[in-house]
């Protein structure tokens, strides 16, 4: 973090500057036609033509440099999170809760997600219940851990958090992506809290022991990583918009979403929680049945995928296999979405999610379409 938003946008603003100023004294000396080993008007042009650009471009990526770390270490102090901060075994760690009604739907984040990732659906369910995000060790506002960061411990924190914020339950489990593993053994260590499970996409116990899943993690990382960490030191994400997923409806604040101040991404948590992964898978690999338990899963839609067949077809046959969690589940295909379908089908997500409540409520009668797969 420090080197990346700290000593990183130093060097790129030294380099920047030595670039530039060499730039402007060729770019002058060409104006000038001082060098004579320049000929004709038309070389001198595009001469000039790519030094402009040179000094524009590096002149960008600096400053969006300098900008980005400035935002990083400033502007998160002078706009504080939404929600609360609580002390959970002595690291901090936050939660943002909205709305009222029980049950108390609790939002589980995949692996390198904050509780951004649920901007557009939060907002809109706070309106059926109350709805409860939070950030995980290392990730958003809550301080970081040291490995391992598996489902265990996860969960365990995540029901220290719940004490802490007075979220005393009946609850309704709702993770995404990997985010499934650690609601599987919420539910199995706290049975009592739990009136339902909603897997959006959901990762599965053991999965990366399946063939295509090893292949993916068999393939080096390090420069997609390393890309990835440009890309972001140069402030790449935030010009591009791409940090803000508060969509319509969200309550974020004008001066969050121009700072974007947690618009980084969390390699350390990311990378300790992927290290974990496959202990996790055991720890939950045993997890369920449970019983009538109200399960919803959403999955994506194939046709957007770019992923072969294989991987696809293994990961439509273990999305299958959650119906097997309970007697009362059911699997929505949402149409045109892809691995975040919160986000892109966020209505969807709203309208079925809503439906599952009011049923656990007892307020709308049951579906008959259970153990059914439907696409929508």
């Amino acid at each position: 973090m420090r080197f990346d938003y700290g000593v990183m946008p130093a060097v790129i603003f030294a380099v920047g500057i030595l670039i530039v100023w060499l730039s402007i004294r060729r770019l002058v000396c060409v104006t000038d036609n001082v060098s004579g080993k320049l000929s004709g008007k038309g070389q001198r042009l595009i001469t000039r033509f790519v030094l402009s650009l040179v000094i524009f471009c590096t002149a960008t990526v600096t400053i969006s440099s300098i900008f980005n770390a400035i935002a990083i270490r400033f502007l998160p102090g002078r706009n504080p999170p939404s929600g609360e901060i609580y002390l959970v075994n002595d690291h901090r760690m936050h939660i943002l809760c909205a709305g009222s009604g029980s049950p108390t739907i609790v939002l589980e984040s995949g692996l390198g997600n904050d509780s951004f990732v649920w901007g557009r659906v939060q907002p809109a369910l706070s309106r059926a219940t109350r709805v409860c995000s939070y950030d995980r060790a290392g990730y958003g506002y809550s301080e970081a851990l040291p490995a391992p960061r598996d489902a265990d411990h996860i969960a365990a924190e995540l029901h220290g958090l719940l004490i802490q914020a007075k979220v005393s339950g009946p609850i309704v489990l709702m993770g995404h992506s990997m985010g499934g593993i650690y609601i599987r053994d919420y539910a199995t260590r706290y049975p009592e809290e739990v009136r339902g499970l909603i897997f959006v996409d959901a990762s599965t116990p053991l999965q990366g022991q399946t063939t295509p899943f090893k292949k993916v993690k068999q393939s080096p990382l390090w420069p997609a990583i390393l890309l990835t960490r440009l890309a972001y030191i140069t402030n790449l994400p935030r010009l591009a918009g791409s940090c803000s997923l508060s969509g319509p409806g969200s309550e974020a604040r004008p001066w969050m979403l121009l700072a974007e101040g947690l618009c980084h991404p969390q390699f350390r948590a990311s990378r300790d929680e992927g290290d974990s992964f496959d202990l996790s898978g055991e720890e939950t690999i045993q997890t369920g049945s449970y019983g009538a338990l109200p399960i919803l899963i959403f999955s994506h839609d194939p046709a957007r995928t770019k992923q072969v067949t294989n991987w696809e077809n293994s990961w439509t046959q273990m999305q299958e296999d959650l119906k097997k969690l309970s007697t009362r589940s059911r699997r929505i295909v949402a149409r045109n979405s892809t691995h975040y379908v919160q986000l892109d089908r966020a209505q969807l997500v709203v309208k079925e999610v809503s439906l599952l409540i009011e049923q656990i409520r007892g307020t709308t009668p049951q579906t008959s379409y259970y153990g059914s797969t439907i696409t929508e």
